[in-house]
Formats: structure tokens, sequence, C-alpha cells
């Protein structure tokens, strides 16, 4: 136990240092790709534990992506086949489950094999969209070898599988989920930092239901980039950043720079440090929020609920006038 403890410490202590670790594994031959098994990743704190595939009973009716549901220590939960959400023939069969809590949701991901589990920097990281313009992965991790070469795992973007596989979970945003408007002062926008594709549609629609001006981004890094450019401009103008942004909603888990990295730096900057940051994430658990407060940031919402984050951006932006 005190092991285990140390190891969760060990890991969590990662998120001041832009570093997180990386969970490979296999799905079995790749589209297009003959008999080559690509790498696929998760972020290992969305893993709750490693098994071989118990009995799984067939759900009438359920998706062609569900394989069943599993009981696990008096926890039932369904079993996605992400092979084949993400297109991919396990020649080598199904032997492994993923059991996974993130976005207040507790599932299992079927696999091929696991490979191992690396530690990385998210500058390592690059944006698939940017890359490929994939929609299931979010990215691409550079994984180096010990004789210099290295590798590619594509960093699968649960968000986009879950709602593909459970569309009926995660509805289109209606004004009347996230409640009254929000008051932004005028010239003023939010700034959005995400990079799931579907995150980013949540966040978009849950803003345009709240009434407030917005630029959305998709990582860490490009939002700070938005951030140094108006910086430099409202400088020029003996202004302030904050009348330009009057907040900045971030996820924790993003390439290049991840949420927490870009929250530090905005605390360290004079120009910035006085906006407020809401960090919004699929990464639950005592440990995250602690390293939430650390950072500097002003609020922690978990993904997704339109009602929770237009309530804690109201907040927020009043809290923020108010001072």
């Amino acid at each position: 136990m005190e092991t285990s403890s140390r190891l969760v410490d060990e890991r969590a202590n990662l998120t001041s240092t832009n570093r997180f670790e990386l969970l490979l594994f296999r799905l079995g031959a790749a589209p297009g790709g003959g008999d080559q098994h690509e790498l696929y990743g998760i972020n290992i704190f969305k893993i709750r534990e490693i098994m071989q595939i118990p009995a799984v009973t067939p759900i009438a009716g359920s998706s062609d992506f569900v394989l069943g549901a599993v009981d696990i220590r008096g926890q039932i939960m369904p079993v996605v086949n992400l092979p084949k959400v993400m297109g991919c023939d396990p020649t080598r069969g199904l032997n492994l489950l993923l059991v996974t809590e993130f976005a207040r949701t507790v599932q299992a991901f079927a696999v091929e094999e696991v490979d191992d589990i690396v530690r990385l920097e998210w500058n390592q990281v690059l944006s698939a969209e940017a890359a490929i313009g994939g929609s299931s992965v979010t990215s691409l991790a550079r994984i180096d070898g010990n004789t210099g070469d290295s590798r590619l795992a594509q960093v699968v973007d649960v968000e986009q599988v879950l709602r593909d596989v459970f569309p009926a979970q995660h509805p289109d945003v209606k004004p009347e989920d996230v409640g009254s408007l929000a008051s932004l002062p005028p010239g003023a926008k939010v700034l959005a930092a995400d990079d799931s594709g579907f995150a980013r549609r949540i966040i978009e629609e849950s803003l345009q239901a709240l009434g407030v001006d917005y630029i959305m981004t998709k990582t860490g890094q490009e939002a700070w980039e938005v951030l140094q450019e108006i910086s430099d401009t409202v400088q020029k103008q003996g202004g302030r950043v904050r009348d330009k942004i009057a907040l900045v909603l971030t996820d924790i888990e993003m390439p290049e720079m991840d949420g927490f990295m870009l929250t530090r730096r905005i605390r360290g900057d004079m120009h910035l440090r006085d906006i407020p940051v809401v960090i919004h994430s699929s990464l639950t658990g005592t440990a995250n929020e602690t390293h939430v407060k650390n950072a500097g940031a002003t609020g922690y919402i978990p993904k997704f609920s339109p009602g929770e984050l237009g309530e804690i951006l109201r907040q927020t932006l009043a809290a923020t006038r108010e001072g």
C-alpha cells in the first residue's frame, strides 16, 4: 500500500513539470496497414486497472461497438470494443480490459494487448488535427527508443469515442441546460483550450448558450500564444489584458503544453496573472484537484455538465467584476 501511494504521488507530481504517463497498447492490424499493429495510448490517470477479459454478458439492442457488460467486484460496466471503434482487426484476439474512470463515468475498453507505460513531456505530443485530421485521436506521441530511434503512438480521444458509442448520453447543449446568461465587460472574451473535438463542441455550445464571445484553441501552447499576442497589443495601447480576456477555460491534457503549465505561466506573467483560470477536465480525483489549486487556478469543474460549467463561469465572472 505504501509503495502504491508513493507511485500515485510520484505520478501526480509530474503535472508540475508538463509531463505525464501514457499507457501504450495495441488494438490489432491497422486499416490499410497490413499486419502492422499500431501503438495507441491513454493517459494513465484515466486507468483504474488492467485485467484479463472476464465473462461478458451480451446486451440486447446495444451498440455494435459494445461487446456487452461485465460485473467487476459488484460494479456493472459496459465493455467497448475499442478495436472496432478505431477500425482495427484484433488478429491476436481481445485479451485485456482497460477499466477506465473519467468524466464521471466508468467503462471498460477491450484491447488486444498492453505494450508499456512511458513518461513523456507534453512537448513530445503533436496535435493529431494538425498532423492527420483525425477525429478519434487527439494527438500523436513521439516515443523515443534507447537506440535513438522513435515511434509514434496515437492518443485516443476517449471523450469522442464515448460520444460515438453512446450518442444518447451526449446530447447537444440547449440554452436551458446552462441556465441564465453570463455577463462580460464590453469587448471582452473567454479564451478556451481543449484538444478533443467533441469537448470543444460542447464548450462552444455552452458558451454560446451563455451569450459570451469566445476564442477557441486546441492546445495550451496555442492558448498561450493567443494571450501573448493580445498582451503585446494591449501594452502598446496602455490597457489591461483582463479587459480583453475576461476568463481562461482550459483542459488539463493537451499536446505541447498542458493546462497546469498554461495556468502557471499565466500566474507568472505580470500582465496576465489577474485573469481568472477555470480548469475543465475529465481527470477527476483529489490528487488532480490539489494540483489545480497548486497551479493557481481560480476554479475546477469536471467534465461534462453544461449546467455546472455555466454556474462556475457566471460565479467566477461575477467575482471578477466585484473584485
